[in-house]
């Protein structure tokens, strides 16, 4: 009897501990191991695609680890270390098209960035030939974002701070019930109610600053949900202690409230503007297009970045479809950079910690 106790059992043990561990680099070795592997069988069945080389890996990269684990530690050390390579795939997969998608962007839309391409317009230039640019459609960009903006985004953060600040009423809940509808509007919904209103009832002609309109309706929802989370992480305690100094309720909100979470507000304005950066429906509706560059936007048709890739690559030709390759690259550039501004920004803004 004495000596059963003496002996625990493997089974006695609840983990069922070999004992043994795989060694640290066994991970990298196992994901190096996989890659070449995948890579002989893409190569051997012939798959040209990289990302079927590259889903080949995980899946050989995942058994791997699991058969080694069984094999040295256990069964059950074998399932923690699946579950581990699971999310570590998860997580690949998440990244792959992202890659895959910078990848062949900056590689085909390089080949057509230059000098020419960025300072001169499409006007008077054949599908075949490859002198023409993106300016146009640039200045456009730029031009019908920044109205985007400076509609949506007061509009968006009030609407936030009504139903942060002063929401316990029922109009706070229709608000939010058409808030959360419009988070669902199809951009081209939100074009064809543009088109009707403004263009249609109200004869007014079609303009960068229609399009504008239709980017602003887009764009509130999505400001008024992420600036509303963000006002609400800003501790009770801080709109207290200013209303306990006499200080009145909005002049709190604007010195108080606003500046704690102003980098979460700007953050979640420049998500919105990367999602309306790149609607095209709403723009083909309301502005139509054009060849030329036109620096204003509430007389004339105007073109923009998306609406350019997409001419551009419906043309056919090697070189249009050269352009709209480099066209893509210059947007995602562009959301890239007004990122980084904002991120500067919502820094340069947010209240400095007291030492």
């Amino acid at each position: 009897m004495s000596d059963v106790l003496s002996k625990p059992s493997a089974m006695a043990d609840p983990l069922h501990i070999t004992g043994r561990r795989l060694p640290g680099w066994t991970p990298a070795a196992s994901a190096v191991a996989s890659v070449a592997v995948a890579a002989g069988i893409g190569a051997g069945f012939g798959l040209s695609s990289k990302l079927q080389w590259g889903l080949i890996a995980v899946l050989l990269f995942v058994g791997a680890q699991y058969v080694l684990a069984v094999t040295v530690e256990g069964r059950r050390q074998a399932k923690d270390r699946l579950a581990t390579s699971l999310v570590w795939a998860a997580f690949v997969l998440a990244v792959l098209p992202l890659f895959g998608l910078i990848y062949y962007t900056v590689s085909r839309g390089i080949k057509v960035i230059n000098g020419t391409f960025l300072t001169h317009s499409m006007a008077g230039v054949l599908a075949t030939d490859t002198d023409g640019g993106l300016y146009h459609a640039l200045i456009g960009t730029l031009e019908q974002i920044g109205l985007t903006i400076v509609m949506a985004a007061p509009i968006g953060v009030l609407t936030a701070v009504f139903l942060v600040e002063y929401g316990n009423n029922r109009l706070s809940k229709v608000v939010t019930f058409f808030v959360d509808v419009m988070m669902g509007v199809p951009s081209i919904v939100a074009g064809l109610f543009v088109l009707t209103v403004w263009i249609l009832v109200l004869d007014m002609p079609y303009t960068g600053f229609a399009g504008s309109l239709a980017l602003t309706i887009l764009m509130i929802p999505t400001v008024v949900r992420s600036t509303e989370e963000m006002l609400k992480l800003v501790p009770n305690e801080l709109r207290e202690a200013s209303l306990a100094l006499g200080i009145p309720k909005w002049l709190t909100i604007v010195r108080v409230v606003i500046p704690t979470a102003i980098g979460g507000i700007t953050t979640g304005i420049m998500l919105a503007v990367a999602r309306v950066t790149g609607e095209t429906a709403p723009v083909l509706l309301l502005v139509f297009t054009s060849a030329v560059i036109n620096t204003n936007p509430f007389s004339n048709p105007q073109s923009n970045l998306p609406v350019f890739i997409y001419q551009e690559f419906n043309l056919g030709t090697n070189a249009s479809q050269a352009d709209a390759w480099g066209g893509a690259l210059v947007l995602i550039v562009l959301v890239m950079l007004l990122n980084l501004v904002a991120r500067g920004i919502a820094r340069w803004k947010a209240p400095k910690a007291s030492r």
